[in-house]
């Protein structure tokens, strides 16, 4: 299994006698070492001129988190399963997953967080809090998510082939990589809302969702799933449990099935399609 999750937009600084980041101890060094410093350069750039706020695609509200960005080979950094910490982190419990041993070694091994700065980490990799989103064209780089794609596959097409890969991104994300046409089953998760027998796409409950579905596959017995229908027969281990409460409401609510669904190309994933209700 191989676990795509998107960033957090949200990120939580490290404590500030953490050490700064080590590029070289990150995840896929070898691969993406030249591309983090290149980005990181220019990032720092961007950020010190005037309109900063503009390229980087931010409200003038984050202009502190901006000014940071001028000084991220210095901050302080923490694991980035600690740093990000928006609602899919929360469900799926991954900074309490680091500090257990053998969900620590399993998202190590699968969980890779894509990211417009690092291309992608492990949940284990510390870093620093930073603003940069994938979807931006960052002078002296170009739009990232064409910038990543070299370097992301040289990181990640041999360990992708012959394994599921598990997709939680957003399409911003999905455009920097995907597994080469025929390497792997490609899966991505849409959650579903059942009311009365009607079916909607929800947003903020199928990030918590697919959380709560990154929690599962860490912490469950066994062997991580290999293929697509083991990923389907780990998903159903959850049918029927209460999985989260709305927001609002306070009302609860349950994973009523799952059902895995061919690809419509030889290029495009299958998909893994979570109601709940």
């Amino acid at each position: 299994m191989l676990l795509l999750l998107p960033p957090s937009e949200g990120k939580t600084p490290a404590p500030a006698d953490a050490a700064p980041v080590d590029l070289a101890a990150l995840t896929a060094a070898d691969a993406l070492t030249a591309q983090r410093s290149a980005v990181l350069a220019a990032l720092a750039e961007a950020s010190a001129r005037p309109g900063a706020s503009g390229v980087l695609g931010v409200g003038a509200s984050l202009v502190d988190e901006v000014e940071r960005n001028t000084r991220l080979h210095a901050e302080p950094a923490a694991p980035a399963a600690h740093v990000y910490s928006g609602v899919l982190y929360a469900a799926a419990g991954l900074a309490d997953a680091v500090a257990d041993v053998a969900a620590a070694a399993r998202a190590a091994e699968s969980v890779r967080i894509f990211s417009g700065l690092w291309g992608a980490v492990a949940p284990g990799d510390r870093i620093p809090a930073y603003r940069l989103s994938m979807g931006v064209d960052l002078p002296g780089v170009g739009k990232l998510a064409a910038a990543w794609r070299g370097p992301l596959g040289a990181a990640l097409d041999a360990r992708a082939a012959g394994d599921v890969v598990v997709d939680c991104r957003s399409a911003t994300y999905v455009a920097a990589w995907k597994p080469r046409a025929g390497a792997s089953e490609w899966v991505t998760v849409r959650v579903l809302r059942d009311t009365d027998g009607t079916r909607t796409v929800v947003s903020h409950n199928a990030k918590h969702t697919r959380g709560v579905l990154t929690g599962h596959l860490l912490r469950r017995a066994g062997a991580a799933p290999s293929s697509a229908t083991e990923l389907l027969d780990a998903a159903g281990e959850l049918a029927g449990t209460v999985i989260g409460t709305e927001v609002g409401s306070g009302l609860s609510y349950r994973l009523l099935g799952a059902s895995l669904h061919a690809a419509k190309t030889r290029t495009a994933p299958a998909t893994l399609e979570l109601v709940i209700g």
